[in-house]
């Protein structure tokens, strides 16, 4: 499965503007083969904008959405909408399955070639630290996988990579590559380099970790989105820049992996 991470340059509240520009971007991945294309987390109105994300939140079967639908049925290519502000009560009311029935969720949802809703994953850990994401959002309660290309394919989002029990859950669900749509600001670059890393080792998976890019008043986006293989070797990365990442992910490559070093058989 060809791979593309759209670190997108993100404009605080510019929802509109957003969309278009990552749209493009998905287009132009779509055009360069890609199979499957992930946007990073809150690409529609910027993670830092916490004014924003009540006039920005929608249902998952509202127009935003919908646009990536017809996208991906229109490109031939699976996208993962990297999280979007998502109004649980619209969503509720057009008979989506949510945690709660009022509120938002910072939501990510992927849609296959044919632009049907194949996964729905709804941030699990939210951020507290000088951030308003705890106050405004309500957390996820499922960790979904699902297959992608013959890949089984799960999601987190940001902060999750700070706890590893999750990935774990997806683990025994099968999962060989989980995608991981975020906000990673500076100063924290080294945790970044070294989450993303570590939960590819531990659980001999590939992880995508999709960073987005731009600036947020005092807050800054750091880029470097990175693919990294089962056994946490770098496939490509990204400097801070707008820019698409791109990496292949070989289902033999895990099933190699996991068996020449066979970590997973040997917990207690």
């Amino acid at each position: 499965m060809r791979l593309a991470c759209v670190q997108l340059g993100v404009e605080g509240g510019t929802v509109e503007a957003n969309v278009d520009r990552a749209i493009e971007l998905v287009r132009e991945a779509a055009a360069s083969d890609a199979d499957l294309v992930v946007l990073p987390e809150l690409f529609d109105v910027g993670y830092f904008a916490f004014d924003a994300y009540a006039r920005a939140a929608e249902s998952l079967a509202g127009d935003r959405l919908s646009r990536f639908a017809s996208l991906a049925a229109d490109a031939g290519v699976n996208v993962l909408a990297g999280t979007v502000v998502e109004d649980l009560a619209a969503s509720a009311a057009d008979g989506i399955d949510t945690p709660a029935t009022d509120g938002l969720a910072n939501t990510a949802v992927l849609f296959d070639r044919d632009g049907e809703r194949r996964l729905v994953y709804r941030k699990h850990h939210l951020f507290g630290y000088g951030s308003e994401e705890t106050d405004r959002m309500v957390p996820g309660e499922s960790v979904p996988v699902v297959d992608v290309e013959s890949v089984r394919v799960g999601v987190t989002t940001c902060y999750d990579l700070r706890f590893p029990e999750q990935f774990r859950e997806m683990v025994e669900a099968g999962v060989e590559c989980v995608l991981v749509p975020s906000a990673w600001p500076y100063p924290r670059v080294e945790h970044w380099r070294t989450l993303g890393r570590a939960r590819a080792i531990e659980n001999l998976a590939y992880v995508a970790a999709v960073n987005g890019s731009g600036e947020f008043g005092d807050d800054a986006l750091c880029g470097r989105t990175t693919v990294y293989d089962p056994w946490g070797t770098t496939l490509a990365s990204a400097g801070e820049e707008p820019t698409t990442v791109t990496a292949e992910v070989d289902t033999d490559r895990v099933e190699a992996v996991r068996e020449e070093f066979p970590a997973l058989r040997d917990r207690r």
